[in-house]
């Protein structure tokens, strides 16, 4: 049953502040799932279907009124190690009906845990264990766009040593271009927070890459662009499951629930801590189990809370779920 506990806040100053808030989000969240959809292996279009309808249930269903749920760096990085290490070749039909079977049971397993009445199971990670998964996602995360910052095609992080064998290739030959949109970018990012954290640093830096991009381009060095989206609207279709497919993802899917239910929690308590919001994290994982079961039937790879979404969503003054 959906408990909208939050309709006593849709006033009109707040619904004000959602809209606007909602607005930036998306400014960050549509780039951002695209990005994330290459970590996965996927096209680009998969990451834009992962943001649309799985924020919409997880903040229904969900108890904070601030989390943003939707594709993440550590579940794309996750799905991605765990479906190229079977029998899927990246990018491919099958890989891509895996991706999306793959969500369809971490909803499974989420939705349990979370009839089961298992939040409670967030609270025996520790600390050290959270931290040192989101760096070691952190670490293969950037190492894995190094190839597209230096434009240059480069072994995947996950073979360490061919990495770097092929790192020291891709520095000589590297395309100046997109070194060039690469560092804007991050320039733009890092010091806008540091001197004017007010502004909306994501969004300057977006812009700023974006420019520079566009006039290496006019100056005659093309920099390589992911193309035009096959389509922005999923369709409804019922995921390909097999009993082959669900005995070769069962182990995986296990554990991208865990991880996507343990990053959730925390982050919706990280910010419950300064809204001052109670978080039930039993209502948490039925939100984020039916956002990854219904977002599977219209594209949808595995997805989670982040810590950038509901922090640039806050930032702008979300006050309720409507921002979502």
């Amino acid at each position: 049953m959906i408990r909208i506990d939050w309709r006593p806040l849709l006033t009109r100053d707040n619904l004000r502040r959602d809209a606007f808030a909602a607005l930036t989000t998306t400014s960050v969240m549509v780039p951002q799932g695209v990005a994330f959809a290459a970590i996965a292996g996927l096209p680009p279009e998969y990451g834009f279907f992962s943001a649309l309808l799985p924020p919409i249930v997880a903040a229904v269903f969900g108890s904070s009124w601030q989390m943003v749920s939707g594709p993440t760096a550590a579940i794309s990085a996750l799905v991605f190690s765990s479906l190229s290490a079977g029998v899927f070749e990246p990018g491919s039909p099958q890989f891509i009906s895996a991706a999306i079977v793959l969500a369809f049971m971490v909803g499974v397993f989420q939705l349990a845990l979370g009839l089961a009445r298992m939040g409670q199971l967030a609270n025996l990670a520790s600390t050290s264990v959270l931290v040192g998964f989101t760096t070691g996602a952190a670490l293969l995360i950037v190492l894995g766009q190094l190839q597209f910052a230096l434009g240059v095609p480069m072994p995947r992080p996950q073979d360490f040593r061919a990495f770097l064998s092929g790192l020291m290739a891709a520095v000589r030959g590297a395309d100046l271009a997109a070194v060039a949109v690469t560092s804007t970018t991050l320039l733009f990012a890092v010091g806008i927070r540091l001197w004017r954290p007010r502004l909306p640093h994501y969004l300057v830096a977006l812009a700023a890459g974006t420019l520079a991009g566009v006039l290496a381009t006019h100056w005659g060095y093309p920099v390589d662009t992911i193309g035009s989206l096959r389509t922005v609207l999923p369709d409804f279709e019922i995921p390909a499951l097999s009993v082959d497919t669900i005995r070769t993802l069962a182990q995986a899917a296990l554990a991208v629930a865990l991880v996507g239910l343990l990053e959730a929690v925390s982050i919706a308590r990280a910010i419950a801590a300064k809204t001052g919001q109670n978080i039930d994290p039993n209502r948490e994982f039925v939100g984020q189990g039916l956002s990854n079961f219904v977002g599977s039937f219209f594209g949808s790879y595995p997805v989670s809370g982040s810590f950038t979404r509901p922090a640039v969503s806050v930032d702008a003054g979300a006050q309720t779920p409507m921002a979502a």
